[in-house]
């Protein structure tokens, strides 16, 4: 199964560092991010998982709730959470997935059906296509994904700055432009007439091109 924009974030149970959980039921009516890892104990992933712990609070008061997950037991993930503490200064307290049996990275097409059905033995080389955020809505449709090699670590300032475009576009008819950061100017959608935009937008936006109108962001 291929996920793309739009298509509904797969339903699972599975065991995590804070228990068994539903996803959809432990999502509720918040957004989500989840985000793999192909091993525990592994360097870029150790401060990748600190930088987010760092940065949880943000995404708290976005109503995002954060989830990782890699192809490990919960045991080693446990272990595994003193590491990071100690490396980078900050201890998750997200849950974090244990997919053993590599049934949730299949779910989401990161590893391929035939992969077998269990962690044992395996490396990070043989999981690396593990390596993916899905920005996921309140209506369980996934919004966004980002995938990266393991040489690259993720740029989590960027996973909340897109955070912060879908939930904006979400709520109104615009779009965010290159670079956009929350606050700055949006463009109005190509689908809102100019009779429309007018009712929308009554303080007005200045037309670049007929298809290119700039408008404050709404609630800004």
């Amino acid at each position: 199964m291929t996920l793309r924009i739009g298509d509904t974030a797969p339903d699972f149970e599975a065991e995590t560092t804070q228990g068994r959980i539903r996803f959809h039921d432990w999502l509720g009516s918040s957004w989500g991010v989840l985000f793999s890892h192909p091993k525990d104990f592994t360097p870029v992933c150790t401060t990748e998982l600190g930088y987010l712990a760092k940065l949880e609070p943000e995404f708290a008061r976005r109503n995002a709730n954060v989830i990782g997950l890699s192809v490990d037991p919960v045991e080693d993930h446990s272990r595994w959470l003193a590491d990071i503490g100690e490396c980078t200064g900050h201890t998750p307290n997200y849950p974090l997935i244990g997919d053993r049996d590599l049934k949730v990275a299949k779910l989401y097409d990161m590893l391929p059906a035939d992969a077998g059905d269990t962690a044992a033995g395996r490396t990070a080389a043989t999981n690396a296509t593990v390596r993916t955020v899905y920005v996921i809505g309140p209506d369980k449709q996934i919004k966004a994904t980002l995938s990266y090699p393991m040489s690259t670590g993720r740029n989590f300032d960027e996973v909340l700055r897109l955070l912060d475009s879908c939930q904006l576009t979400a709520q109104h008819k615009v779009a965010t432009p290159v670079n956009w950061k929350q606050g700055e100017d949006c463009i109005i959608v190509p689908s809102v007439s100019d009779e429309e935009a007018k009712e929308r937008f009554p303080g007005g936006w200045t037309a670049l091109k007929p298809y290119l109108r700039v408008v404050p962001q709404p609630g800004a």
